[in-house]
């Protein structure tokens, strides 16, 4: 059986066919000319859109300008067309192939040859005020964000182990910097990127390799740098968005040394010190070796200075405290003290012995006192004591005659009969 070409009338109608692109399968086919009329319906709502790019072709055919668009940093180019009633003013307007335009564009697709063309509705060309006044407004807008803030500027080290320098290729700036950094400090180690600084690729070759050199662990500080130029050449490469954000994004801490006075590129209000030129950059990254070896001489003199002069002061302090009599004679302290001791000893005992003499001449009279009112005194000065039936006789009256006494005299004691009483009567 031989295989035939299905014909038209074999085909589904379009009514049968997959309403969407994701429905469609190996037996439900949408055919070309159906996706091509899908894709140029979905082109046709694209908005018209404003684009920048670098005119490569410009050719005027039958009133129709026929051109090619081609991205400023990238290989991405589109096709464009401009029809009689744009293209007659776009050759007054002094475009040719090489120039930086704006355009209003919106795409368009031809379904015979599937090709994809920018129908241009507008197209001007930007000239250097365009492009400065773009970078105002940038700058202001980056200044809103606070990229510009001096809080943000990272201070530069004293003395960096190694130092990162972008600049052109083969290029003065770099001579000078290597020159200049070297005579002031020798032992100066250098990691060096060399990129374009002009043109279209000047902004994202540098980035890249302050990207390389922010990698790297030893490089502390690095400088981008490039010599004198026109404005177009200097401003316009180092104020581009991306690299600005790169810098400002970066740890290590960037000087800017782009030699032109007159006008600042973003990229001097971004980092975090400028440089007026390369050669002044020099005296930013590294100290002066010799003016460094003076200063640490000078520091070493006063040093020595000072510590003769703090050593004199202490020797003779020294001396006037070891001339004092204390110090000549350190046992003249303990004879003081001894015989302090030895004082206040005999002032001790002397007044331990008063106190004691008192005490006992207290002691004898209060001993004469009680010796002359005891009992026994009285009885040493011949009087007696009469007991009568274990009781003291103090009346006659009490004693009867033939009654037996006890009598206790001085010395001894006897027992006596009372013979007769006499009553003594006492008024």
């Amino acid at each position: 059986m031989n295989y035939q070409e299905p014909t038209a009338k074999d085909r589904p109608p379009l009514t049968a066919l997959p309403p969407s692109s994701q429905e469609t399968s190996e037996d439900t086919p949408w055919p070309l000319s159906h996706f091509s009329g899908k894709l140029r319906a979905h082109i046709d709502r694209v908005t018209p859109t404003w684009v920048e790019g670098q005119l490569v072709e410009f050719n005027l055919r039958n009133g129709t300008a026929w051109m090619t668009l081609r991205d400023l940093e990238q290989e991405i180019s589109f096709q464009a067309v401009a029809w009689r009633n744009v293209a007659s003013g776009l050759a007054d307007k002094g475009l040719e192939p090489g120039s930086r335009v704006v355009a209003l564009v919106k795409p368009s697709l031809w379904e015979k040859s599937g090709r994809l063309s920018l129908v241009t509705q507008r197209m001007e060309p930007v000239g250097l005020g365009d492009l400065l006044a773009r970078i105002e407004r940038m700058k202001q807008q980056l200044a809103a964000e606070g990229l510009f803030r001096p809080e943000r500027k990272k201070p530069l080290p004293v003395l960096p182990r190694s130092i990162g320098v972008i600049t052109g290729r083969n290029s003065d700036a770099k001579k000078d910097i290597l020159r200049n950094v070297t005579a002031r400090w020798a032992a100066a180690h250098f990691e060096i990127r060399e990129v374009a600084t002009q043109g279209q690729m000047a902004p994202i070759e540098v980035t890249a390799a302050l990207e390389q050199l922010e990698a790297l662990d030893h490089v502390d500080v690095i400088v981008i740098a490039r010599g004198g130029g026109s404005l177009e050449e200097v401003i316009l490469p180092f104020s581009d968005e991306r690299l600005v954000r790169a810098v400002a994004a970066a740890r290590t801490p960037v000087v800017s040394a782009i030699g032109h006075e007159a006008d600042r590129p973003l990229l001097d209000e971004v980092a975090d010190v400028r440089a007026s030129t390369p050669t002044g950059s020099a005296k930013l990254l590294v100290p002066d070796e010799t003016l460094e070896r003076e200063t640490i001489g000078s520091a070493r003199t006063r040093m020595s200075q000072g510590l003769e002069r703090m050593l004199s002061g202490e020797a003779e302090w020294l001396q006037a405290v070891r001339s004092r009599p204390v110090m000549a004679q350190p046992e003249a302290m303990i004879s003081v003290r001894a015989e302090d001791l030895l004082r206040l000893r005999r002032r001790a005992l002397v007044s331990a012995q008063t106190r004691l003499d008192r005490a006992r001449d207290w002691v004898e009279a209060t001993r004469s006192q009680i010796t002359a009112l005891s009992p026994q005194s009285t009885l040493d000065r011949g009087y007696a004591v009469v007991q009568h039936q274990r009781r003291i006789v103090r009346h006659a009256g009490e004693l009867q005659p033939g009654a037996e006494v006890h009598v206790k005299v001085a010395s001894g004691e006897f027992t006596a009969d009372v013979t007769t009483t006499t009553e003594e009567n006492r008024q």
